[in-house]
């Protein structure tokens, strides 16, 4: 082969060598823009057919993607900052996280997640923090409420979101401060006319149904993320199976005698040892929660997350990706969980140790996980009924969300044998 001809063939090399890169999401406090559409972005990407990394504790857990003109426009449409670097700088970078002095890994994300959430119709985006946050990042998910989740079209999904829902058919204890205003006449209204046409005779057997439902989707290896009052009504209506706790002006018949005693724990998928709030004026439903014996100011309202060894616990690491360990509070109807009624064997991800708080929980049922957060709006610290909506574009960067959207992404990881 002639000189010239190999002279060009090498230069084509190098230069095919140099054009080579990737794309980094950097999601460090400094440098990234929009925290919560970078999800968005590595979501759009999986859906794509594009594999993508994510970085565990390098750089406030970056995705690191294959670099594609469509890659890049799209970044640059959504206002997501965004690194171009060559595959020698990747290669580094994960030489790095390998090395086992870094409490760093890296974990392959193959495949977009279908996502569903479980929320009833006329629902507004605002009146729940995980469709307002989906919605923002612009990753598609599928509204179901209990029809569907009877037929068993929970199989279609790998991961379910649980709306600030009342499982145990008493209307979200909201009969002490609403029981005359009309959407509360309204929502009771709908909610018996449903579990009557699904062929239930009380709102409190169709809502048990339906959280046996979610319980075995789970069970059979479906991821669940719940939030505010989901978490613990969704606890107490498991354990309560075949126990009437409801008083008359929910199911129109007296509770049980003594229902506290029949309560059965080991149903419950992340409390134990709690007691139920009789009292139906009393806007609450049980001990879980410390919303109204807490002694805390707003400004010093703050929880901590917890730091774990991305090589050998990557589900929580990965739970707990953020640019910073420390993140402010936020108030719901379930605000958070005293931390002596959580089990044992479930992980307590974020907490106040100074009040005594658990506000974000993890664990294993069966084949499936499930997440707790507690709160109602992450950038809304005492949401009330008929206060405005959040609007995403002012908090772009909330850590509190971003804690929402690492459970969204949690399911595209690759399964490999867990070490721990």
């Amino acid at each position: 082969m002639p000189v010239k001809k190999i002279l060009i063939l090498f230069l084509l090399v190098v230069s095919s060598g140099a054009k080579a890169s990737m794309i980094l999401l950097p999601m460090d406090e400094s440098t990234q823009q929009n925290h919560l559409k970078a999800y968005g972005i590595t979501y759009w990407a999986l859906d794509k057919s594009y594999k993508a990394n994510w970085l565990l504790n390098y750089r406030g857990g970056s995705f690191l993607l294959p670099d594609a003109d469509e890659i890049r426009r799209e970044c640059q449409i959504r206002g997501v900052s965004f690194e171009v670097i060559s595959d020698s700088e990747a290669n580094s970078i994960l030489d790095e996280i390998s090395s086992p002095s870094q409490n760093m890994e890296n974990v392959v994300l193959e495949k977009a997640p279908k996502i569903a959430v479980y929320t009833p119709d006329g629902k507004q985006p605002w009146d729940d923090a995980v469709t307002l946050v989906l919605s923002y990042a612009e990753i598609p998910f599928t509204p179901i409420y209990d029809e569907e989740v009877l037929s068993d079209a929970l199989l279609l999904y790998d991961w379910l979101h649980l709306h600030h829902e009342d499982f145990t058919g008493q209307y979200g204890k909201f009969f002490g401060m609403y029981r005359n205003a009309p959407w509360y006449i309204e929502q009771k209204k709908a909610a018996e006319v449903l579990a009557s046409k699904l062929g239930y005779d009380k709102v409190s057997d169709e809502k048990l149904a339906v959280a046996q439902k979610i319980r075995n989707f789970v069970v059979g290896g479906g991821f669940m993320f719940a939030m505010c009052s989901a978490t613990d009504s969704f606890d107490i209506a498991l354990s309560a199976e075949g126990v009437d706790i409801c008083e008359p002006m929910f199911d129109g018949d007296a509770s049980e005698a003594n229902y506290q005693s029949k309560i059965d724990y080991n149903n419950s998928f992340a409390f134990k040892d709690f007691i139920l709030e009789r009292n139906p004026m009393v806007y609450e439903f049980s001990d879980i929660d410390t919303t109204n014996k807490r002694a805390i100011l707003p400004d010093n309202d703050y929880f901590t997350l917890m730091e774990y060894s991305a090589k050998w616990d990557p589900i929580p690491s990965m739970l707990c990706q953020n640019h910073t360990m420390l993140v402010k509070g936020f108030m719901g109807q379930t605000t958070a969980y005293y931390s002596d009624k959580v089990k044992s064997n479930v992980l307590v991800m974020g907490e106040n140790k100074q009040t005594g708080e658990a506000r974000y929980i993890h664990g294993t049922k069966g084949k499936g996980m499930f997440t707790y957060y507690g709160g109602h709006d992450p950038e809304d610290y005492q949401h009330r009924v008929g206060d405005a909506p959040t609007v995403l574009d002012l908090h772009p960067n909330s850590p509190g969300y971003r804690l929402i959207l690492n459970n969204v992404l949690f399911p595209a990881a690759r399964k490999k044998k867990l070490k721990t």
